[in-house]
């Protein structure tokens, strides 16, 4: 695939099984337009930006270190048990 390809799939190359790639939302509208478009259901095409473009554009400008800091400082989230 092209290197200008990888970090974009559109929804009808995307089905269930794409969770790790793009996420369970984009996933999830990926596998809907799918099954949807052959029962006549209009649904727009999309594109989700997949997870290696997010870690690449952390990784581009240097974002890591910040992020790491920031989730440190913030409060565990709690439930009662």
């Amino acid at each position: 695939m092209a290197q200008h390809y990888q970090y974009i799939r559109w929804f009808n190359q995307l089905g269930i099984n794409d969770i790790p790639l793009v996420g369970g939302k984009n996933a999830s509208l990926g596998e809907m337009y799918r099954q949807l478009a052959d029962q006549d259901v209009k649904v727009p095409n999309g594109f989700a930006i997949t997870a290696e473009a997010y870690r690449y554009l952390l990784n581009q400008a240097q974002a890591w270190p910040k992020l790491h800091q920031l989730l440190d400082m913030s409060m565990p989230i709690t439930s009662p048990i």
